[in-house]
């Protein structure tokens, strides 16, 4: 390592060629470095999702659930199955155990579910998906004083219209009922006209199906065959015909029973300032900003008063890049006053043309992190910012040993390049243990497994990044800038940092001599001292004396309310609530 610290010293050119490229590589990487809210992962879990149409909550569970429970157990990687049977619906989470392959876990999953032969008839196909986190960019309410039916038209309007935009993958809906078609058959009607549910329930199952009819070979070509009787209205269901006489009259479904077309009986509602509304929560697509899809998003909202009808606003709501943005600023504005700080205190208290060359060991620290992110699949999100935050006041550690070193060499002897060799040789091997020593502390985070280990994983990853650049910078680089970096004359100081360095000479051949000393003739106090004061420390924290949380509980821009009803309470209950909450 000596010599290579010879070799780059003799060569500012090298020294300067590398700099440059760790510059350069980390804006390039700026430009094609994914920026999100949060990483997305799998979780390692699997769900299976079967619909079978009006069959209760008990019935669901003897014909679908506990079939599907003897379909997975017993498949090599499965951790823990949970099965939830609910009116029509019957979902199983599948947790694996950790470390299992999740692709060979899903289609182990897909294929013994496909091959259950029992269900009954009605039975839907099952939809077998591995759960990923998704977090949304944004979201946009579509809210007013309108009837149910025109606000969700509207909303599923917006929703089509935000799909459509460039880096926008999915846009769901929260607090909007399905869509229903009731049919309330008079059983007075049906005798009078001599049908029965049967013949009512034949008539609506067949005006729900569109039908291949196979195919016709003729000499212009083949022409395929298909019956549309796919109806999707309420007013198309009552044209229905049940009965035909022979004279020509018929019976229409809107004859012997009530067609409504509206919403399911749910016990859901949302509102915005005060009024009905519709969320929607807008998604991105892979590789795609979050910041970018955010700005689409306000300029598509900004515009909606042209083609809204009176009465419905469009509201952008806990925009989550905002967080991303702040987060990035935080970090760019750390960074100023972390090179700042470093350059007032080492132009105080060492010379300013040394401060300047060892505070520009943080952005070059910086870049060459960037500059790997995207090869090791990092993007830039709240955790990866995180860990660029937790580093900030480390990189310079080892630049200011080396250049305070190096220094002292050069007023020792006089010659710059011999200083700046000299310097850095002496105290390379104590700062490359003390870098890493520090890796050695944030490797253990790598190496938590499941979610949390995915979660948090791209802290440490960043932190190393930076740390290996910064002993770069500060062993071979720091060095060639010192040793050709103007002249220097031995002998007293002078300038505006004389006086502070000469109490800082005092300070450290009096006052910390002495410490030093003292220290040293009683080293058996000292450790016994130092221990001590450890296990204070330690006791504090297992007696409780020093509150400890996972996750600390900032403020927030939003305040959140729960309430909590007898169950069975109706929904009106709920809504006056509620309602009284709104008022304050």
């Amino acid at each position: 390592m000596d010599g290579v610290i010879a070799w780059f010293a003799r060569n500012p050119v090298a020294a300067n060629l590398t700099m440059v490229f760790i510059v350069v590589g980390g804006l390039f990487a700026t430009t094609s470095i994914n920026q999100e809210i949060f990483p997305e992962m799998a979780l390692d879990m699997v769900t299976v999702n079967v619909t079978y149409l009006g069959a209760s909550p008990t019935e669901v569970e003897q014909a679908v659930s506990v079939r599907l429970e003897e379909a997975i157990q017993g498949l090599d990687g499965i951790k823990q199955v949970t099965s939830t049977a609910s009116e029509g619906v019957a979902s199983l989470v599948v947790e694996l155990e950790l470390g299992a392959d999740l692709r060979k876990a899903v289609d182990d999953i897909k294929g013994n579910v496909d091959a259950i032969d029992t269900f009954p008839t009605e039975v839907e196909r099952p939809v077998i998906r591995e759960i990923t986190t998704k977090f949304q960019v944004t979201h946009v309410a579509v809210w007013g004083d309108v009837d149910e039916l025109s606000l969700r038209r509207w909303a599923d309007q917006v929703r089509d219209d935000l799909s459509s935009l460039p880096g926008v993958s999915q846009v769901e809906l929260l607090g909007a009922r399905p869509y229903e078609i009731s049919i309330e058959v008079s059983e007075t009607a049906l005798r009078r006209h001599g049908l029965t549910f049967d013949r009512v329930a034949d008539a609506v199952r067949g005006a729900s199906l569109d039908l291949p009819g196979g195919s016709v070979r003729t000499d212009a070509g083949e022409i395929l065959l298909r019956t549309v009787g796919q109806v999707y209205q309420g007013t198309e269901f009552e044209s229905l015909a049940l009965l035909t006489s022979a004279d020509g009259t018929y019976v229409r479904l809107g004859d012997v029973a009530t067609v409504i077309d509206g919403f399911a009986e749910t016990d859901q509602a949302a509102r915005f300032n005060g009024v009905p509304a519709i969320v929607l929560q807008v998604f991105r697509s892979n590789q795609v900003n979050a910041p970018e899809v955010a700005a689409t998003v306000n300029g598509y909202v900004e515009r909606a008063p042209t083609f809204l009808p009176p009465g419905v606003s469009l509201t952008v709501w806990q925009d989550q890049a905002t967080l991303l943005e702040q987060r990035l600023g935080l970090m760019v504005r750390n960074g100023l006053t972390g090179s700042a700080l470093v350059f007032a205190f080492l132009a105080v208290f060492l010379r300013p043309r040394l401060a300047f060359w060892v505070g520009l060991g943080i952005p070059i620290s910086f870049l060459g992190a960037l500059m790997l992110m995207p090869s090791l699949d990092l993007s830039l999100n709240m955790m990866t910012l995180f860990g660029f935050l937790v580093v900030l006041g480390i990189v310079v550690d080892d630049a200011i040993i080396v250049g305070e070193n190096i220094y002292t060499h050069q007023e020792r002897h006089g010659d710059r390049l011999r200083g700046a060799i000299e310097g850095a040789q002496e105290v390379v091997v104590p700062v490359t243990f003390g870098v890493l020593t520090t890796v050695a502390a944030f490797l253990p985070i790598m190496l938590v497994q499941g979610l949390m280990g995915k979660f948090f994983a791209a802290v440490p990853m960043v932190v190393m990044c930076c740390l290996g650049f910064s002993l770069i910078e500060s062993t071979l680089i720091l060095p060639a800038h010192l040793a050709h970096a103007g002249r220097r004359h031995r002998g007293r100081p002078t300038g505006p940092s004389s006086g502070s360095e000469r109490g800082m000479r005092w300070f450290t051949t009096t006052v910390y001599a002495r410490v030093l000393d003292a220290g040293i003739r009683w080293r058996y106090l000292t450790v016994a001292g130092s221990t001590a004061v450890l296990l204070l420390t330690v006791g504090a924290l297992l007696s409780g004396r020093v509150p400890f949380e996972f996750f600390a509980a900032p403020e927030s821009d939003y305040v959140t309310a729960d309430v909590a009803l007898a169950p069975g309470a109706p929904i009106q209950m709920t809504q006056e609530v509620v309602a009284r909450i709104e008022a304050g």
